[in-house]
C-alpha cells in the first residue's frame, strides 16, 4: 500500500514567478524539475515539494507544509533576516515566546509563516 512511498507536499500559488522568488530566494530550496509555467518541483532533504499554479491558491486555512529542523531558533532568525513575518496563534498547550510557539514541557518548538499567496508553512524542532 501507500505506506512504503514518500508523500509529496503540493502547494497552490497564483503567481509562479513570485513563488519561485520566495521558495528559492527566501527559503533556499533548489529547483529540480518543472512543467512549463505551471509546476516547479523543489528538493527538500530526501523529499520533494511541488508548487503549482492554481486559482485556488491561498484558500487553505491550515498548515500546508512543515519542515523538521535541527535549530528552530536559528531558522527563525535566518528567515526573519530575509523578511519573513511569523504568524502568532492562540493554541492550547503552547506558549508564545517571541515568534516561537513552545509546548509546556518545552520539548516542542514550532514557528508558522506564510508564503506570498498566504499558504501556511511551519518549521518545528526534530
Amino acid at each position: 500500500m501507500l505506506s512504503k512511498y514518500d508523500a509529496i507536499p503540493t502547494v497552490a500559488v497564483k503567481n509562479l514567478t513570485a513563488a519561485k522568488k520566495f521558495y528559492e530566494g527566501t527559503l533556499g530550496l533548489k529547483q529540480v524539475d518543472a512543467e512549463g509555467d505551471e509546476v516547479v518541483v523543489y528538493q527538500n532533504g530526501n523529499s520533494r515539494l511541488n508548487v503549482y499554479r492554481s486559482q485556488y491558491a491561498g484558500t487553505n486555512k491550515a498548515t500546508a507544509v512543515t519542515w523538521p529542523v535541527d535549530d528552530v531558533e536559528d531558522e527563525v532568525r535566518t528567515l526573519k533576516s530575509k523578511g519573513v513575518a511569523f504568524e502568532h496563534y492562540d493554541m492550547p498547550g503552547l506558549k508564545l515566546k517571541g515568534d516561537l510557539h513552545v509546548a509546556e514541557e518545552e520539548d516542542m518548538k514550532v514557528a508558522w509563516f506564510k508564503d506570498p499567496d498566504g499558504n501556511i508553512l511551519s518549521i518545528v524542532n526534530r
